[in-house]
This record gives C-alpha cells, structure tokens and sequence, in this order.
C-alpha cells in the first residue's frame, strides 16, 4: 500500500466526518479489495472497503462478442472489475427489495472508497462452525433467494445514488468462459491433465447445449457469490430481511439455478447431499420458476459448469497467484461434480472428464 493511496483514504474519511475513527483491518479474500471496521469517536461502527482501480475495465454494456474478447476476462465474463459504483448501485437495489445489503453512507467511485453499514460478524459460515445448527440458517438463506429472484428486474441500478450501472445477462460468453477455465488452468497445476486440440473442440461441444440453456433461462436477479461466507445473520430483523449479503457487486440477469448452485456448491464448506436434496426440493416446492424451467436438471447442468469455474479459478489462484491454500479446496469440489455428472443427461461430459483428467489429478 502506498503512501498516496494512504493519504487519498485519509482525505475520503475526513471528508465524510469520520478522521477521528480508529480503524482495524479486516482479513481479505482472494479480491483485490480490502476492508476496514471503523469505530467511531460516539460510538458506533462502520465498514470502510477499498478497492483500488487496478482491474482491467468491465463489460460495457453495449459491446459485442468480438469486442469483449478483445477487452479480456473481466468483459467476458462479465463482472463488475471490483468498481464501486457496482456495489452501491446492487445495494440499493438489494435494499429496496426488501433484503439486507450494507447502507452505503459515502462513496468515491473514481477512487474505489466507501463507507457503509456494519452488519456485523455472524457470517453463517461461522455460526454453524461454532455449533449452529444450518438446517435453519440454509432454509433462511433459501427463502431469501428465492424472493430476491422474485423481484421484477430493473436493467439499469443505482438510480437513488446518482449512478447508473447495467444489470447485464449472464450469457453463453459469460457462460463459456467460466466453463473453460477448467481446461485452461487445470493442467498447470495436474500436469496427468492432458487437453489436446481435439478434446478442447470437444469440451466446447459438450458445452453448447448447455450454455444455451443458460441463457435461455436468464430471467432473475443473480447475486452471483451467493454462499455461507457471503450471508449474514440478523436475526433482530424479519422475513428475507434476516440474511445480510455482501459481495454482491458482480450481479447479473442469469438462470435461478446458478445463485442456487453457489449456496449447495459451497467450495469453503461441505454440504451434504441429504441437505442438498432437501433445499433443491425447498426450492422446486417454493420457486415460481420451478413451473417454467427444468431446474432439477438445470441445476446438475449449470451446477457442474460452475463447478468447472471454481476448480479453473482456484487452480489460477494456485499457479499464477500463488495462493496454495486454495488446492485444499478441490477435492471438495471434485466430490460436488461427481454428483452433478450422475445425471444421465450428462454422461458425454463424464465421459470426456474420465478421459482427460486422470482419477489422481481430481484431488
């Protein structure tokens, strides 16, 4: 961190009348941004995030195939490349439909600074590791998700803080591009994993149908990062209003079964596959969308592509970020897909998985 940056941060809380709050730094993620609880002089605390502007830029809204493959990953894909703006703009939305997001009290879009509400520390990743009990905290969490993807969808956000953000769909680019991160990067880091140019055509193939479905199906609000570590339990506050989200920034238009695959998928913790069973029937029983979309399988479909993209992101932050702890995650992730590939309608892609990645470099 340098000293400029220091002093930009100084000016941003001084100018929003909070010089005297002592700060303490939080632990990070695998982001590039960081975050601060402030204590203030009165009492009181709140959460001063970071971001510096050093990813490339996001998805403008209006380009096309060829030039978001020419802009890179972060316009492919299309997340928000970290920007302020995204957060602000999703938390008002997020608030405004009857959800908890963190307040936002001041922003500085340009410098990446904010100061927002401090919904504290009951993560529900961390409850149910001291004991909580997470059928209930699943079921709250599931509940939420699905009236979030009740809301009607507004495609520009953020007009109640002077911004206007694009909510984009998450579409078959987006969608290819997480699928290949898989045969990009898994094997640098399991060298058994062989991926010739045939089976990269393959892989492709495999996935069309699929990314089709995904897009054809993209019709809800999508949180995108939607996990245990991510939630936050408020228990003071009713109805959906009880799960606090954060992480929130890289929102998209996508098909209801992905946010369901980030809660059931959890890379950090292991989900049962009675737990997970249970809530995906919660969610067929509950979900207005279970009448128009075959998400029993398009959960197993879009599950398994987003499996894909977590073990391709992991084995990046492994290799080229050098962040081992990561590689603890994957077998994990391995035991998820196994169970997404047991689905008949995805033999081909079992099949070109026990090709291609021998059964010692699933680990």
């Amino acid at each position: 961190m340098t000293a400029e940056r220091d002093a930009l941060k100084d000016a941003f809380l001084a100018q929003a009348g909070l010089a005297g709050a002592r700060r303490e730094r939080l632990a990070g993620d695998a982001s590039t941004r960081a975050y601060e609880r402030l204590y203030l002089a009165g009492g009181g605390r709140r959460i001063f995030m970071d971001q510096p502007p050093v990813e490339s830029a996001p998805c403008p809204p209006d380009a096309d195939e060829g030039a978001r493959r020419a802009l890179g990953y972060n316009a492919m894909a299309r997340l928000a490349a970290g920007r302020v703006d995204a957060f602000v703009a999703v938390a008002g939305w997020l608030n405004q439909a009857g959800l908890s997001a963190p307040r936002v009290e001041a922003f500085d879009a340009g410098q990446g600074l904010a100061v927002m509400e401090d919904l504290g520390d009951d993560l529900f990743g961390t409850l149910i590791a001291g004991g909580a009990d997470e059928g209930p905290l699943y079921e709250a969490a599931l509940d939420a998700l699905i009236h979030m993807q009740d809301q009607p969808v507004a495609r520009r956000l953020g007009a109640d803080a002077g911004l206007d953000w694009p909510l984009l769909t998450y579409d078959a680019l987006a969608l290819e591009t997480a699928a290949d991160l898989l045969p990009d990067w898994l094997p640098a880091l399991r060298p058994g994993v062989r991926v010739d140019a045939a089976a990269r055509r393959d892989w492709s193939s495999l996935w069309r149908p699929i990314l089709e479905r995904g897009e054809a199906g993209a019709r809800v609000f999508c949180h995108r990062d939607y996990h245990v570590e991510n939630l936050i339990w408020l228990p003071d506050r009713e109805g959906p209003a009880r799960v606090g989200m954060v992480d929130f920034q890289d929102a998209v238009l996508a098909h209801p079964a992905w946010d369901l695959s980030m809660l059931l998928h959890d890379a950090r913790r292991d989900v049962s596959r009675t737990l997970s069973d249970t809530l995906l029937g919660r969610y067929i029983e509950r979900s207005r969308y279970a009448d128009e979309l075959p998400i029993a399988s398009d959960f197993h479909a879009l599950g398994a592509l987003n499996i894909c993209r977590i073990i391709g992101v992991f084995a990046r932050l492994v290799v080229r970020d050098g962040r081992p702890r990561y590689e603890a995650f994957l077998p994990r992730m391995w035991g998820y897909l196994d169970a997404c590939l047991a689905d008949p309608g995805l033999s081909d892609l079992r099949a070109w998985l026990d090709a291609c990645v021998p059964a010692d470099a699933r680990r």
